[in-house]
């Protein structure tokens, strides 16, 4: 029977996890497979209400804190290392915590895996829960990407890793810094599911117009060498057809390309292989909730 071990990364949001818990257990009804979840709790400030969570089918549930709270993509990698170093399995399942990442979605990532046992399974996205502006800021930020990576990426977190590529994310440094963009620097077949973003069960999406801007800046750069020769390919080709009085004279494409090479090399400079290492160090203790 295939052990699948599912990740999910936790700040301040007991209550939304609870629930997921519980959705998950449902969900993996009659799946022929052994599910367990290890949920990191990222320094959380907010103790964690007692609950008795009626769990019938999840073999164990784990809670690994962390000392120091070090942000959502550090968590995946250092649950990826802990899995990879201490854990038996057969595939990772990374899920944000808070619904979005749909439960009801696991089937088809576990039946797509036993299809395609040694590739990775991403769950890309075809339809999102979030208001107007911010679909066309995500619509943005993919073509964006493309635009400078070459790389088409329509997944997040979500994803079916099989324990090869695991093995190999945990030596990427990019995977420090960016999940998705280092899944798809170290992985060249892929093969996915349609994946709806949920909605989260309790309050508001974290996912400001900042955070996207982020997470869409530290993707490209763990690409920032391509990155870079597109960039110095358009603003030779923006100052030649100024030149040739093909396009009016401006200076705000050549400054926004200016910030963005800025910003993607400072941002890759949190790709930090010795962190990602040594980031078992900062686990205070781990506790069993079954």
């Amino acid at each position: 029977m295939k052990k699948i071990k599912i990740l999910i990364p936790i700040y301040n949001d007991w209550e939304s996890v609870f629930k997921l818990l519980e959705n998950i257990d449902l969900q993996i009804v009659d799946l022929n497979v052994e599910v367990s979840v290890l949920i990191i709790n990222d320094g959380s400030t907010e103790l964690k209400s007692e609950i008795n969570l009626n769990l019938n089918n999840l073999k164990s549930v784990q809670v690994i804190n962390m000392k120091e709270n070090r942000g959502h993509a550090r968590c995946y990698a250092a649950g990826l290392k802990y899995i990879n170093d201490k854990e038996n399995f057969d595939y990772v399942i990374p899920m944000d915590g808070d619904g979005e990442d749909r439960p009801e979605e696991l089937k088809l990532l576990i039946d797509k895996a036993n299809e395609h046992s040694e590739k990775v399974i991403t769950a890309d996205r075809i339809k999102r829960s979030e208001g107007l502006f911010f679909k066309f800021c995500y619509l943005v930020h993919k073509y964006l990407t493309f635009i400078f990576t070459g790389k088409s990426i329509k997944f997040g977190n979500y994803t079916c890793l099989p324990k090869s590529v695991v093995s190999l994310m945990i030596k990427e440094p990019a995977t420090w810094s960016s999940f998705s963009g280092s899944l798809s620097k170290i992985t060249k077949e892929r093969t996915s599911i349609s994946s709806i973003r949920g909605s989260r069960y309790f309050g508001p999406s974290k996912m400001s117009f900042f955070n996207l801007l982020r997470h869409s800046l530290s993707i490209i750069a763990v690409f920032k060498i391509t990155a870079l020769i597109r960039s110095m390919i358009f603003l030779v080709t923006y100052i030649f057809l100024v030149l040739q009085h093909i396009s009016a004279i401006t200076l705000i494409p050549i400054a926004l390309i200016v910030i963005m090479i800025f910003s993607i090399f400072t941002l890759s400079r949190r790709e930090n292989i010795s962190e990602l290492n040594n980031s078992l160090e900062n686990i205070n203790n781990i506790e069993n909730l079954k």
